[in-house]
């Protein structure tokens, strides 16, 4: 994914916002891998994919 590399701090962010959260870390894994299969039916649709 192009954009993989800028979602953890993308992450921390959005969860560093929420009032009473500190020391946010994002950790990437790869295990198991990702797959279009672990897509919701309506994140399917939203890409044009269902």
């Amino acid at each position: 994914c192009p954009v993989a590399g800028e979602m953890p701090g993308w992450v921390e962010n959005a969860v560093g916002a929420i009032e009473g959260v500190s020391g946010v870390e994002v950790n990437m894994t790869f295990d198991p891998p990702w797959t279009p299969d672990r897509m919701s039916e309506e994140a399917q649709v939203a890409v044009g994919w269902y």
